[in-house]
């Protein structure tokens, strides 16, 4: 676990570190005790904006970038046989999505109704669009998609006339059910979004083009991380572009798109990867890249907490999709937040105390798979 050089063979630790600090915000944010008390940097920006919860869904995709990078395009670089690593890409994207479909799946197990879209889905999507860019394309090459596409997305969305969900046609209108892709999701999956909004779906169609941006900025980081530079070279350089990254975002705010998750507009794709690269740099250099071994072994001992989820994310996430539909089926949600509830506390922090408490339950699944070794591959 202890990775000394960004070309080492060895896992990184402060990837799986970085992951478990992810999956365990998600796991936060996803399950409060009260929706309608939360404090404000636990639920999304109401549009545009963002919140600490914003961070948690691009990081998952930066992730994954870099994972690809270690795995598949270093694979591909060895001279492996380029179409078995995408057919097990593809077969791996199919199961995610899978996954993500049996959980929207329950507990109505209405197929007219069923939503098809999802965060698993989005997660899919992406790993199957980013496997022949890591696998045949140089990081020119990779960087160049990345431009074409948040050009070809920040076109369609602001010169592309479409009618919104009231039948106005117009081009430009970055509102609810406005955008061009609300209108792509309408005319493919009406009756299958997001319940909540029923006229666009926040992990739609179009919206996975620049949510594949910020997995292939992950793909960039990674092959730098393998470009077997000095790790304090690799370090200073990630947090540069992570802060080039979020002025960027931050102009781009300001004279292009808003920030805006649901839409995953140009800028948020920019700034979020910003975020990444900043919060990455950090674990990079505290697990894997400092000089100093009792540094490192003390970090190490001190974010084991995130390492020990991180070796089991994808699982611990489906499950715990699984786990709280499965609460509310059978509406033991009151139940168990009750005792809770009638502590002395403010509402926002007795919803966040049995989030605390829904994360500690499965932490002790992804302490126990740990400690068994049980590592579920996807």
């Amino acid at each position: 676990m202890k990775s000394q050089s960004p070309g080492s063979t060895q896992r990184l630790a402060s990837l799986d570190a970085f992951r478990g600090f992810t999956i365990a915000s998600m796991l936060l944010v996803n399950n409060p005790g009260d929706w309608s008390n939360l404090y404000s940097q636990l639920a999304h920006a109401h549009w545009n904006g963002w919140t600490f919860t914003d961070w948690i869904f691009p990081f998952f995709l930066f992730i994954g970038g870099v994972s690809m990078t270690f795995s598949l395009g270093r694979q591909a670089e060895a001279g492996a046989d380029k179409g078995a690593l995408l057919r097990k890409l593809f077969k791996r994207a199919a199961l995610i999505f899978l996954i993500g479909l049996a959980l929207n799946f329950i507990p109505k197990f209405d197929p007219a109704t069923l939503r098809i879209p999802g965060v698993l889905q989005r997660i899919a999507l992406c790993t199957a669009l980013a496997a022949p860019l890591v696998v045949y394309f140089n990081w020119r090459q990779q960087l160049a998609w990345i431009a074409g596409l948040l050009s070809f997305y920040s076109i369609a969305m602001l010169a592309v006339p479409v009618p919104g969900a009231d039948g106005v046609v117009a081009a430009g209108l970055l509102e609810p059910g406005r955008d061009v892709g609300a209108y792509i999701d309408r005319l493919f999956l009406t009756g299958h979004m997001w319940v909540q909004s029923k006229t666009w779906d926040p992990e739609g169609l179009f919206t996975t083009i620049p949510a594949l941006c910020s997995q292939l900025f992950g793909v960039l980081t990674g092959r730098w991380l393998l470009a077997r530079r000095a790790p304090a070279e690799t370090t200073v350089w990630m947090l540069i572009a992570g802060l080039a990254a979020l002025l960027a975002g931050a102009v781009l705010d300001v004279v292009l798109m808003p920030i805006n998750k649901s839409l995953w507009t140009t800028s948020y794709c920019v700034f979020m990867t910003g975020w990444a690269l900043v919060m990455f740099s950090v674990f990079y250099w505290l697990l894997d890249a400092a000089p100093a071994t009792a540094l490192r072994a003390a970090v190490a001992r001190r974010t084991k907490f995130f390492t020990i989820y991180g070796m089991n994310a994808l699982f611990i996430f489906a499950l715990s999709g699984l786990v709280a539909k499965m609460i509310g089926f059978f509406k033991l949600g009151p139940v168990l937040y009750a005792p809770i509830k009638a502590l002395p506390l403010e509402p926002q922090a007795t919803s966040l105390l049995y989030a605390l408490g829904f994360n500690a339950v499965m932490f002790a699944v992804a302490w126990f798979m740990w400690r068994r070794r049980w590592f579920v591959k996807v």
